[in-house]
């Protein structure tokens, strides 16, 4: 575990942060007694596609509306659109 004193996160904070970063813990020192460590969080898990919902979700949005490609289309513009402007 490696060790900061309190000047040294006011000083230098981007050289600890990157300790973190790294997955190291840090052990803060306070008038040279610990009194404090600062751990990485754990990485969230990556949230999982899950189809059956994702076509519910779809069925209660639109039901069984089937979209032409020009309705496609005319939908993708305007979206473009907004991002524009």
């Amino acid at each position: 575990m490696k060790t900061a004193t309190v000047a040294d996160l006011r000083n230098h904070f981007r050289r600890v942060s990157a300790w973190i970063e790294d997955g190291e813990a840090v052990q803060i020192v306070k008038r040279g007694r610990a009194f404090a460590q600062l751990v990485p969080m754990e990485k969230p898990a990556a949230p999982r596609f899950d189809p059956v919902k994702h076509r519910r979700r779809m069925k209660e949005t639109w039901g069984d509306r089937v979209f032409s490609a020009a309705e496609v289309k005319a939908m993708r513009d305007a979206e473009l659109e907004g991002e524009e402007g």
